[in-house]
């Protein structure tokens, strides 16, 4: 199995584990996980928002990784491809967390960019 479908795998998984840190405060109520005011704001709006973009990141992804393999894009550079999305993704995880909208939204960016390359392959990469 290429790498880039394990990638789909680790990209539907990093929002959830983005969030997790937020959720390791004494004053987290498990009984109520989206009280609206626990997430209000610091770290744990940043956590939630990062979650919340990830989720809307992953189909495109996951669309553009089966995509690509299935018409026909080089398998090593959608691996390649797909790599560097999780890693630029990280960076964007990492980025909210500690506040920084400028790199942030390059990292959003390139992400972004390298799942439109994923998407094109077929014609670039054959």
């Amino acid at each position: 199995m290429p790498l880039a479908i394990w990638c789909i795998l680790i990209a539907a998984i990093l929002p959830i584990a983005t969030v997790f840190p937020a959720k390791l405060s004494k004053d987290f109520d498990n009984a109520n996980p989206r009280n609206p005011d626990y997430w209000r704001e610091g770290f744990r709006a940043r956590a939630n928002a990062a979650q919340a973009n990830g989720f809307e990141a992953l189909p495109f992804f996951a669309v553009a990784v089966i995509i690509g393999l299935w018409q026909g894009g080089s398998p090593d550079w959608i691996d390649r491809l797909a790599v560097l999305f999780i890693g630029l993704r990280m960076i964007y995880i990492f980025c909210y967390y500690m506040d920084r909208s400028g790199p942030r939204s390059l990292a959003w960016a390139a992400s972004f960019l390298a799942t439109i390359a994923i998407f094109t392959s077929p014609i670039w990469s054959v």
